[in-house]
């Protein structure tokens, strides 16, 4: 049973690594616009990002502060 158990685990691992390396790769084969200065902007969704990591962070500290009082 045990040995059935780590087939499919692995066989999903593997399923798992192949779909990560697929989504990389295809991620560097797409050619973006031509700027010429070579920067890249950095728009909405990082600061989007930033609000969402800052409210996380704080209702973990207000969750563990309510919980060790």
């Amino acid at each position: 049973m045990t040995l059935l158990k780590n087939h499919q685990k692995m066989k999903s691992m593997l399923i798992a690594v192949v779909l990560l390396f697929v989504t990389v790769a295809s991620g560097y084969a797409q050619a973006g616009p031509d700027d010429g200065d070579g920067t890249v902007p950095i728009d909405g969704g990082l600061s989007l990002l930033l609000a969402a990591g800052a409210i996380y962070g704080g209702r973990r500290l207000a969750r563990k502060d309510n919980v060790t009082k």
